[in-house]
This record gives structure tokens, C-alpha cells and sequence, in this order.
């Protein structure tokens, strides 16, 4: 079959993804802070997008435009809930000035020697900089003074005073070891090691340094600098400069002078701890359980991370994307929260007014695609705040028992089935649930929350929602006596009769997630608990505390 050239005529349809498709996508899973990064963006590059001041509602908008100038996505009414927010009363600031005195008030130019004889005294002696070689203008005086009471402080060059940065630096860990420096070496030479060491502290406060590194380093010798360590130990917070946890426990117990043999012994060994082996820790610090016990209660008080109280990180607050309130007759009222959403217009006027003086292709061309820009950037904000509702009341029609009852009602939910309940694909349900939070009386979630996967139920029953098994696994550990400890086997077997068909492995996926101990661990603990409340202490063991000794037991 020979090959040849022809004309062929097709006609396929295909999607194309525009730059402006990809940007309105990629809008719906921005979260409030990075949308508010956007727009901030977008506003500098195109002059016909301005935010909408909410005191302006209380104003004409001929400075942009009537109200059928607005582009669309502006403050207006969403269909479901959103409503424009009234905006507050609004004062006047100028009328802060009217307890101004007369003489400062009334406009006049004074001069120096009216003043001189109102005041009955020289100027020199009121204004000791200023010996009266200047006419004060009354009425720039009461200007300044009108300006700086009405804000509350005095203004500089025509800008507010930001009163954030003046405040203090938040202190750091560095900063504060190096007050102590100053006072713990006397020698200047001591004091420059000491700042290498605390140059080698971590975040928590430990001691990342080698110590044969740094004398080699600078030429000390390893037990000078072990010297130095030991009184950097002794600084506040109690902890820092510790190698490891056990030494951060002991310079801390050893502050409280709680440091005693047995408690030496179990600092040794705290994977003993971990593991909740309270018969051979028992043994090797040679304590009873009531003992053994008031050890455990004193580790807890302690501060694993000394270094984590001058931490500089600020946590973040989240802002619901949607807020949902039950109505007087039972439904639930679901609304956008409208701090959370950026209210953005197009100034119209200003581009009818350009484009008549516009005479250059290149500049009609620039303001068109300006234009262009805006009107998109306002239609898909509207888009996104639409698609958000949408999903947030279907996820609430489908979750209305959880939010009623709690979290044991949660129901197996996937993002399939919200997709098809409201017309959409997969993957827009997963952008739009992505960051986003729900405000509801039970707290705040985010949207991912809802959405969790099913454990078949027993006999072919409805599935069971994995948040829901958790609780319940938890309810049943909670509830578990000291004397019959659940297994994962007995755990399986109740919730088998509550109607949840679960595998053994699944239950222990589940507790280790909790941070659940498991069932050898948690006999231990509770039967050392147990012990102790029974008075079944083993007796003849001496605990020394440091300052005396003391018989435990009976």
C-alpha cells in the first residue's frame, strides 16, 4: 500500500485550558489567607479593581460608579444566605477637637508678647527651647492638635503612628542565655565558649555541640569545657544545656533537689517507662507502688522542651469559610461567613473616563484586557463563594445527625457521593473542601473532616463511619476496670455486638492513632494504681529524698 499526502477534514471537540480556566480552578482551593494574597496581587497590576470600603455603604459611589456600574461579584446578596453586612456608625473625627481650648481654636495669629502677658510670663520660662523668636500660628497648632486627638495619638508626616512597630522584640532563648552569660563568667574568655555553646542550642534547649569539636576548634581543653557546661546547666529555665532527656529530667529534679538514687535509676531507664514496665522498674529502684507512683506524678511536671517557652511562633488563627446555626424550626441555616469573603468591584467610571482620552492601540489594548481581567476576577470570586455553599450544604444535609448528636452519629461520607447529590465533578468537591473550616456548635471543622471511610456493619446493616468506631473503641478503654482489661480481641468481639464488623488489626491501627496503650501496658499501669489505693505496698524498701530518708509501706 503506497503512502501519500491528502486532505482530510475533522471535526472533534476537545476542552482547552485557558489560562484564565486554570486560574479560576486553581481559586477554589486557595485558602482565605492566600486569596487575600491574590487579590492584593491583582489589584496592583490592574488599576480598575478596587476592594469596596464597608463604611462606603453609607455613601454615593460616584467615585466609581453607580450601583449598575458595579461589576459582578461585589457585595452583593448570594442567593442561599450571604446578605451585605451593615456597616457600623461612622464618626467624624474632627469632631474630637471641639474641647480645644479658645485661644488655640479661634484662629488668630498671636504674638510672642500677647502670649507673654496671657500666660503672665516670658516665654523663655513656658518654652525653654524655643525663646520666643517665632510667631506661633494658633490655627496650625489647633490643626496638629485636632489631627493627633482625633486618632488617639500624635501623627508624623501625614501617616498614622503603628503603635506594633515600637512594641519590644519578643525575647529569644539566645538573647536570654546571654543575659546570663554576663553574670555566670567573670572570665572574658569563658564567656565567648559559653556563647559557642549557646550558638548550639536547639529550639527545645538541648545541647547539639560536640564537645571534643569545639575544643579542637578553639584550642580549650574538653574538660574545661565540660566545666563550663555544668554551670550552664545551672541556668533558668531549668533544663537547658541538656544532652538528652534523661539529663534534661535530672538538672530539673536536681533544681528541686528531688534527685535521689531511685529516681537516678529510673531516669536510667526510661524505655523501661515507656513501656509501662512498672514490675521492673519497681525492682531495680527498689520502691514500692505508692512510691513508684509519687515518681511518675513529679516526671510529669517536668518540662521535656525548656526551649519551646521562648519560641517566636505565633499560631495562626483559622477563619471559618461557613458558618451553620440551627433555625427556631429545626433545619439548619447555612450562610458564608462573610469575613471571609473578599469583597472586590470594578471601577467602570474610571475606565469610561480613560477610554476617551486613550488614543494609542497599545494602550485601548491594555485597558481592555485590564477590563477583561477585572470582570473575570469578580465573576469567578462569585463562582467560588456559590460552589463553597453548595458543597457545605450538602456535606450538612448529609451529616445532620452529627451535627445534632455528635460525633458517635458520624456517617460514612466520600466525595463521589457529594459530587453527584450537587452536579459536579470529583474534583471540585476535593478543591473546595481543601482549607476550608465549618463553624458549628460543636466547634470548628474542617471540611475533609466529614468525609471518612465506612466499616461494613454485621448482618448487611448500614456502614459505619471510621470516626464513629473510634469513639466507640475510646468510650470502651475509658470504661475498662483495672481487673479486666480489653484486649483487641475483646474489643472486636463488642463491637461485633454492637453491630460493627471490624478486624483486629484495624482496632490497633485505630488505638495506636489515639495514642492508646495497649492492653499488657495498661494492666500494668492500672494495677500498680490499683495497688496503691489497696494499700498493698511492699515493705522494707527506702527511698532517699535527697534531705532524709523515708520507710514506704506498711
Amino acid at each position: 500500500m503506497a503512502l501519500s499526502p491528502k486532505l482530510d477534514l475533522r471535526q472533534t471537540q476537545s476542552l482547552v485550558m485557558t489560562p484564565l480556566l486554570m486560574q479560576s480552578i486553581r481559586l477554589l482551593q486557595l485558602t482565605y489567607v492566600e486569596l487575600e494574597q491574590f487579590i492584593e496581587q491583582e489589584i496592583e497590576k490592574n488599576p480598575l479593581l478596587e476592594r469596596e470600603d464597608p463604611a462606603s455603604e453609607h455613601f454615593s459611589f460616584e467615585s466609581r460608579g453607580t450601583s449598575d456600574e458595579r461589576g459582578p461579584g461585589e457585595a452583593g446578596d448570594y442567593s442561599r444566605s450571604v446578605n451585605s453586612g451593615d456597616a457600623g456608625e461612622h464618626r467624624d473625627a474632627s469632631d474630637t477637637g471641639e474641647q480645644t481650648e479658645h485661644w488655640l481654636v479661634s484662629g488668630e495669629t498671636t504674638s510672642s508678647g500677647s502670649m507673654s502677658d496671657t500666660f503672665d510670663s516670658s516665654l523663655e520660662n513656658i518654652f525653654p527651647d524655643d525663646p520666643g523668636t517665632h510667631d506661633f500660628i494658633a490655627g496650625d497648632l489647633a490643626t496638629q492638635w485636632k489631627s493627633s486627638s482625633g486618632d488617639g495619638y500624635v501623627s508624623t508626616g501625614g501617616e498614622g503612628f503603628n503603635l506594633e512597630q515600637v512594641t519590644a522584640s519578643p525575647l529569644t532563648l539566645r538573647d536570654h542565655v546571654g543575659e546570663q552569660i554576663i553574670f555566670a563568667f567573670v572570665d572574658a574568655a569563658d564567656r565567648l565558649i559559653a556563647a559557642e555553646l549557646a550558638d548550639h542550642l536547639d529550639e527545645m534547649g538541648y545541647l547539639r555541640a560536640d564537645v571534643d569539636e569545639i575544643a579542637e576548634r578553639l584550642g580549650v581543653d574538653a574538660a574545661h569545657i565540660c566545666k563550663l557546661v555544668t554551670v550552664l546547666q545551672t541556668f533558668e529555665p531549668a533544663g537547658l544545656f541538656a544532652r538528652d532527656l534523661a539529663e534534661c529530667l535530672a538538672i530539673q529534679l536536681r533544681a528541686k533537689n528531688r534527685l535521689d538514687p531511685a529516681m537516678t535509676m529510673l531516669l536510667q531507664n526510661l524505655e523501661l517507662l515507656a513501656k509501662r514496665d512498672f514490675q521492673t522498674l519497681r525492682k531495680l529502684c527498689r520502691v514500692t507502688d505508692t512510691d513508684l507512683l509519687d515518681m511518675l506524678k513529679e516526671i510529669r511536671l517536668l518540662d521535656p522542651k525548656p526551649g519551646t517557652a521562648f519560641s517566636s511562633g505565633v499560631a495562626d488563627s483559622i477563619i471559618p469559610d461557613v458558618q451553620v446555626d440551627m433555625a427556631p424550626d429545626g433545619t439548619w441555616n447555612i450562610e458564608l461567613n462573610p469575613d471571609a469573603l473578599p469583597r472586590v468591584l470594578v471601577n467602570n467610571t474610571y475606565y469610561a473616563t480613560i477610554a476617551k482620552v486613550t488614543a494609542s492601540p497599545a494602550e485601548k489594548g491594555f485597558l481592555s484586557e485590564c477590563l477583561q481581567n477585572a470582570n473575570w476576577l469578580t465573576r469567578s470570586l462569585d463562582q467560588r463563594a456559590q460552589t463553597i455553599l453548595k458543597v457545605a450544604t450538602e456535606i450538612v444535609r448529609q451529616q445532620s445527625e452529627f451535627l445534632q448528636f455528635g460525633v458517635a452519629h458520624l456517617k460514612p461520607l466520600n466525595l463521589r457521593n457529594v459530587a453527584d447529590a450537587i452536579g459536579m465533578h470529583e474534583s471540585t468537591v476535593s478543591r473546595v473542601t481543601a482549607n476550608k473550616y465549618m463553624l458549628t456548635k460543636r466547634g470548628v471543622f474542617e471540611l475533609r473532616y466529614f468525609f471518612n471511610a465506612g466499616i461494613s456493619a454485621t448482618k448487611g446493616g448500614e456502614q459505619h463511619s471510621s470516626q464513629s468506631v473510634r469513639h466507640q473503641i475510646k468510650l470502651l478503654i475509658d470504661n475498662e476496670k483495672p481487673e479486666d482489661i480489653l484486649s483487641d480481641d475483646t474489643i472486636v468481639d463488642l463491637l461485633k455486638g454492637q453491630g460493627v464488623d471490624i478486624a483486629r488489626r484495624t482496632v490497633a491501627k485505630y488505638r495506636e492513632a489515639m495514642n492508646i496503650a495497649s492492653s499488657v501496658q495498661r494492666r500494668r499501669e492500672k494495677k500498680a494504681q490499683a495497688s496503691v489505693r489497696k494499700g498493698d505496698g511492699n515493705s522494707g524498701f527506702i527511698r532517699h529524698t535527697g534531705v532524709e530518708s523515708r520507710r514506704v509501706g506498711k
